[in-house]
């Protein structure tokens, strides 16, 4: 919660013209988002303020004031105490007060303490996007209610959080697909990150599934998959497929088959439907379709499968990939296996080949090197050709 109110906060301020910086001595405002969940969590802001107490001195004498503002729950619960211990905060808001910090600060900067720890039944932030704080960050929060109306007799949440109230589903979803392009451009920039994405569809047939529950239809799941290519040009897709699922008829198993050649998969898992016992489908469902048709039908569609994938990666002969050595190869030790970025297996032989540093020795590829492969041939799994060089990774970028 305190990640998002502060993603929240911030969005506001930036919005407003603030700045952020990381060097303390640098801040003309200092707010400290709280927790009262626990004692220790209040009791580590009662000493951060502490230290804060110094620094705010120091700034007085040298007539560069300092703004200490403390947001979130604790400024909900001890507000006064806050207020009035030693006159050190000038801005005290609540949790749902966050938009008003603007007024806030204009307070105080007027040597006024300013506060604003009012309830909201129905405030959510909804209209706004969280702005992330820790630049190159791995993980992000997306809150999808406040509040709580749960009155556990040991919770203190209900009383600095106020009632439970939910986003409305489309800012939900407005804020999921931000931060999905936001991957999508990384993976499209970086060159240490695989152009592969694995899209499970299922099914091509829109009422089948519904009856999986899949909650999507097959135009919605095209309209990504045509998302993802605009975004990541060149991007590997692999896909799951059941075929015979639970009242799927010939028109539901054409649909699906037709899905695979518009999609054209590089990687696909397709497996013949088999019930589940406490699945939803199993105390719902019927498994109708007999076994001698759910057989057919998967041979159909890998088939097809085949066929769209070699074709795919047909397009790659005569181009150089950029190939991770994993070892050996399977079926020759003459030759070692390893994987492009799309996550497409090459073969190539295991011959000495010339560094791309330099080196004048000629060398042999190992497991983990980076290699550059010439495709030379190309089937629904494979790729095979003639190796180029050894190389790495940000040398072949720098290439690109």
């Amino acid at each position: 919660m305190n990640v998002n109110d502060t993603e929240i906060a911030w969005a506001i301020l930036q919005k407003n013209g603030y700045t952020r910086t990381k060097e303390l001595d640098e801040a003309d405002v200092i707010l400290l988002v709280t927790c009262s969940v626990r004692e220790k969590a209040e009791q580590a802001i009662w000493n951060r303020l502490r230290h804060l107490k110094a620094l705010k001195s120091r700034r007085q004498q040298d007539r560069v004031p300092l703004r200490i503002g403390i947001l979130g729950c604790m400024a909900e619960r001890l507000k006064e105490e806050i207020l009035h211990r030693e006159k050190l905060v000038d801005i005290v808001a609540g949790p749902d007060a966050y938009r008003d910090l603007p007024r806030l600060l204009a307070v105080a900067e007027s040597g006024q303490q300013a506060a604003n720890v009012l309830l909201s039944l129905d405030e959510t932030y909804a209209d706004i996007l969280p702005v992330q704080t820790s630049a190159g960050g791995t993980t992000a929060f997306v809150s999808i209610m406040r509040g709580c109306d749960n009155m556990c007799s040991y919770c203190i949440v209900p009383f600095t959080r106020g009632r439970e109230r939910s986003r409305p589903i489309a800012s939900i979803l407005q804020e999921v697909r931000m931060l999905s392009d936001q991957v999508l451009q990384l993976i499209q920039e970086r060159h240490n990150i695989c152009k592969q994405l694995h899209l499970p569809a299922q099914s091509g047939s829109t009422r089948v599934l519904e009856a999986m529950r899949r909650g999507y239809t097959r135009e919605a799941y095209l309209e990504l998959v045509h998302h993802v290519r605009e975004s990541i040009p060149g991007v590997s897709l692999s896909s799951d497929f059941i075929a015979g699922f639970c009242g799927e008829t010939e028109e539901d198993h054409q649909q699906t088959m037709s899905l695979l050649r518009e999609v054209r998969y590089n990687v696909g898992f397709l497996f013949a439907y088999s019930m589940r016992q406490k699945t939803r489908a199993y105390h719902r469902l019927q498994d109708d379709v007999p076994a001698d048709i759910k057989q057919r039908r998967l041979e159909e569609l890998i088939t097809v499968f085949r066929e769209e994938a070699a074709r795919a990666n047909e397009a790659m002969v005569g181009q150089s990939q950029l190939v991770l050595v994993e070892g050996p190869s399977k079926r020759s030790a003459l030759e070692l296996c390893g994987r492009n970025d799309g996550n497409i297996k090459v073969i190539f032989p295991d011959a000495e080949t010339e560094d791309a540093a330099g080196c004048e020795a000629p060398v042999r590829a190992q497991p983990g090197d980076y290699v550059l492969v010439k495709v030379t041939s190309a089937s629904s799994q494979t790729l095979k050709g003639v190796l180029l060089c050894r190389t790495t990774l940000s040398r072949s970028a720098a290439c690109h």
